[in-house]
């Protein structure tokens, strides 16, 4: 392209942080914008799926959706985690309609075709009369897998190592943080708002002051710092709650690309996803770990009564951006470089994606 000449796809071009705009408002609206970022987004990046424990044995699997593609994550009989797609090479049934343990084998529920854990097609009832039909030659795509530390992820397609998204991540929390961790539940959150919508919020403490008055009390805002890397980003601020809530420390929030969090504060780690649905809707799916100490029942309760507020701050703020985003009003303003670098970050990798997507 000769010099001088305009980008071909103006609303993919980098941005530097200090004259930086937001998205374009397209880029959250319409069946286009979903469509681009299945694409672009979740079909070449690691989602998290599972925790370990979840898949301690042989036959424990949960199942995904990522990009529009059904998943089945199994530990296999060899002890190995398979990512197998969801789908029956016979005519699309599911082999799995939710999570469970110790099955022998995938029965597909709707003409009961059978695999064995590894994705190999073992029998298809009465197939006997269909000519040069080889069993031995049909089994189940696989995605990729890979770990850190009890989180499990998969990809559909070529993506960054899982390591590099990581990077720096275990010496900031150290090498024992989370040890004896076990999960304690989830909470799911189905929000009308594009998923960018929830991850841009997530993102940036700007709107702490103004949205969240009890979590603004227990956190230092003049000194809140936010960290980039190349893959993620981390936001953390000095903390100061009661004892019975969360106590004295610090508050560590990690985004992982695309859609992962990380919430770490003391004694405390819970995992958010932050799922698209169709619609420009999205769920964020809360996952609460804690010290196995059977004395912690009523602070678990506090916890999730104090975060149960917090997110509806979250959801009610959300859902009034994504309807100015829709409403045709809105064009991209100025990001505040000081408190919205993480936003700008996020935005840079999407970029990133769309221009690698549009050729």
């Amino acid at each position: 392209m000769a010099t001088g000449s305009p980008h071909p796809h103006p609303d993919f071009a980098a941005q530097p942080l200090a004259q930086a705009s937001a998205l374009a408002a397209h880029h959250y609206v319409g069946a286009a914008a979903e469509a681009l970022d299945r694409r672009a987004v979740f079909g070449h990046s690691w989602q998290l799926v599972a925790h370990a424990s979840q898949l301690d044995g042989v036959g424990d699997h949960v199942v995904a959706d990522v990009a529009g593609v059904p998943l089945l994550v199994v530990r296999a009989d060899d002890g190995e985690l398979r990512a197998l797609h969801n789908v029956c090479r016979h005519r699309a049934g599911p082999l799995a309609l939710c999570d469970g343990r110790g099955a022998r084998r995938l029965r597909c529920r709707y003409h009961g075709w059978t695999y064995t854990l590894d994705g190999r097609l073992q029998s298809a009832p009465e197939m006997d009369s269909a000519r040069n039909f080889d069993v031995g030659a049909v089994h189940l795509p696989h995605a990729r897998i890979a770990r850190w530390r009890d989180l499990v992820f998969v990809a559909l397609g070529e993506a960054p190592p899982l390591a590099a998204l990581f990077d720096g991540v275990d010496e900031r929390v150290g090498p024992g943080a989370f040890d004896g961790y076990a999960f304690q539940r989830r909470v799911a959150y189905d929000i009308a708002c594009d998923w960018k919508v929830y991850v841009d919020n997530y993102l940036e403490g700007y709107h702490v002051p103004h949205i969240h008055p009890e979590l603004n009390r227990m956190l230092d805002y003049r000194s809140y710092v936010t960290e980039v890397a190349l893959w993620h980003s981390l936001q953390w601020s000095p903390l100061e709650s009661a004892s019975e809530l969360y106590g004295q420390g610090e508050a560590l929030y990690y985004w992982i690309w695309p859609n992962t969090m990380l919430n770490i504060l003391p004694d405390r780690l819970q995992t958010n996803r932050v799922l698209p649905l169709p619609g420009n809707r999205c769920r964020v799916e809360f996952d609460y770990y804690y010290p196995a100490d059977v004395d912690a029942v009523g602070r678990w309760e506090r916890d999730l009564l104090f975060s149960d507020a917090v997110q509806k701050e979250d959801v009610d703020i959300c859902e009034a951006v994504q309807r100015g985003l829709a409403s045709g009003s809105y064009v991209a303003g100025r990001l505040n470089p000081k408190r919205e670098s993480g936003v700008h970050h996020f935005h840079e990798l999407l970029r990133a994606a769309y221009r690698t997507a549009a050729g």
